[in-house]
């Protein structure tokens, strides 16, 4: 599966095939799991409270940090977002 960074953000990373978002939130450049990380998700995910979109996300630094695994779903593209610390980005989870 590769990912493309929503536009706006500057670490969050969706599936580049979802179809709840336009073509105008994906960013140019695609990653790859292997380069997100992915691989040190860890088995047992917090779930945390949804989010209206994703710049809401990175908003949590100042009142809610995040930690390695934390799950949350961002609403206006339905979709489930979990926070990889080894990249400091939160990135779509299928």
């Amino acid at each position: 599966m590769a990912y493309k960074k929503l536009a706006g953000t500057s670490a969050v990373f969706i599936d580049e095939n979802n179809p709840n978002s336009s073509a105008q939130e994906r960013d140019g450049l695609t990653w790859t799991a292997t380069e997100l990380h992915l691989q040190e998700i860890p088995d047992q995910l917090t779930r945390k409270e949804p989010m209206a979109n994703s710049l809401s996300l990175e908003g949590l630094e100042d009142y809610d940090p995040p930690h390695h695994g934390d799950l949350r779903l961002v609403q206006c593209i339905n979709a489930d977002f979990v926070y990889v610390a080894p990249t400091k980005a939160w990135v779509q989870y299928n």
